[in-house]
């Protein structure tokens, strides 16, 4: 079974009539560029954990904090131009996901939100109910799920991935929902692996069996288009800080769900979507942030609407990454020592590559690569069952994001330095 969604479709040149900006121009966007560690260029590789902001991203916060600081709905000049820059980002946002700006709803960040929006599905499940999620998730979209089994007495199925592969096993897929399913919870890509897992065909499945189904976006949302009418979701969540926004999290919520959540609310506050899942004042600031997030990645490509300039832009993005995901891959994959995990190329994935030196902790690995300039991520990150799954629970492994500002220059320092580090940690012969 396989879905018309973008992941499904041939990813399109980044010259194919479009021109995406250049390198260099992108680059010229982010000030973090120009730092140095120990004499050389720092060359971030940490993408998947947060990457680096634009100038526009950050003029944009500080104007609305300078001169519209207020809070939200009453009568003076500050407080109507809040409404309407909260307004502006929303809209923005659902241009992001193609959807309605009634069916955004934003929060301090995706894990929050998906406590909240577990809390208020929740409320009316309990014994014989189901949920299920998988094995490659981050925490933040299995952990809220499994509370409901301690509050609420639901049960938690969990789908395993082929540790070969990085990928989901479909065919266990397809047997662990069914109709006690009320919800099928799936990250559309995997922050520690970069596999991209077939959400649409999740969604038809859930669907088919009367479930809902909640769209983990977080590591997606840098890389891919993202068409929640293509995913058939019914719920997407996603960080701005993952593609050059501040740390903030957005939810899109098909509207007809969103208005029959049972969300926990103070009684004053809107009834309304998507105001009824904002509970508190939100950090406007960041929801500014956000808005000129979606507009920094639409600037990067031309076309007649916002969603167009986003399409074209995602599309040569990811392109782009495909070509510097095979080198990365295939860099590391040649140096003694060090094995790769995920997808290989030319799979469904984003071009983020987890990998492990022999006899090294990935901490140390990090602070060597880092002494050179090249900053990359070490740990679990929050996929502990992938981690767990792989054989690396005690040393971590290391994990490398290619961003929009990614040149093949640094890859070729980063694979350059694992070589050096993996030589010396070898043993003689």
């Amino acid at each position: 079974m396989h879905c018309d969604s973008p992941k499904n479709q041939p990813t399109q040149p980044a010259n194919s009539g479009h021109a995406l900006a250049s390198i260099e121009a992108i680059r010229g966007q982010f000030p973090a560029l120009a730092r140095r560690h120990n004499g050389n260029p720092v060359a971030y590789f940490d993408g998947p954990g947060g990457t680096q902001v634009p100038r526009m991203v950050v003029e944009a916060m500080t104007d609305y904090l300078l001169h519209h600081n207020a809070n939200t709905h009453w009568s003076y000049p500050t407080s109507a131009e809040t409404d309407a820059a909260i307004a502006s980002a929303r809209q923005a946002l659902a241009d992001f996901f193609n959807a309605s700006p009634s069916e955004v709803a934003f929060g301090n960040n995706m894990t929050t939100i998906t406590f909240h929006l577990s809390r208020a599905l929740g409320r009316q499940w309990g014994p014989g109910d189901e949920v299920v999620v998988t094995e490659l998730d981050h925490q933040a979209n299995v952990a809220p799920w499994r509370a409901l089994a301690r509050e609420r007495g639901v049960t938690i199925r969990s789908v395993p991935f082929h540790v070969a592969t990085g990928e989901l096993i479909w065919d266990e897929f397809e047997r662990t929902v069914t109709d006690k399913t009320r919800l099928v919870a799936i990250g559309a890509a995997s922050n520690a692996l970069g596999t991209v897992s077939p959400v649409c065909d999740a969604a038809r499945l859930a669907h088919k069996h009367g479930a809902l189904c909640c769209v983990d976006a977080v590591h997606y949302a840098a890389h891919q288009v993202i068409d929640v009418k293509a995913l058939e979701c019914d719920f997407l969540v996603c960080s701005p800080y993952k593609f050059y926004g501040p740390h903030a999290g957005v939810l899109y919520g098909r509207a007809d769900v969103m208005a029959a959540l049972d969300v926990p609310k103070l009684d004053p506050a809107p009834d309304t979507i998507p105001d009824r899942m904002e509970t508190g004042t939100q950090n406007h600031e960041g929801i500014v942030g956000s808005g000129a997030a979606v507009e920094f990645i639409a600037s990067l490509a031309p076309g007649a609407t916002r969603r167009e300039r986003l399409v074209r832009a995602m599309t040569a993005l990811h392109a782009r990454g495909d070509v510097l995901l095979a080198r990365l891959w295939g860099g590391l994959s040649a140096i003694p020592g060090v094995q790769c995990y995920g997808p290989p190329p030319g799979r469904p994935r984003t071009p983020t590559v987890s990998f492990a030196v022999a006899g090294i902790p990935s901490a140390e690995v990090a602070r060597a690569l880092a002494r050179e300039g090249v900053f990359a991520s070490n740990g679990n990150f929050y996929a502990t069952t992938v981690v767990q799954r792989l054989g690396h629970t005690r040393d971590g492994l290391m994990r490398a994001g290619c961003a929009s500002y990614t040149t093949e220059q640094e890859l070729d320092r980063l694979i350059e330095g694992v070589h050096r580090i993996a030589a010396s940690g070898r043993s003689p012969g």
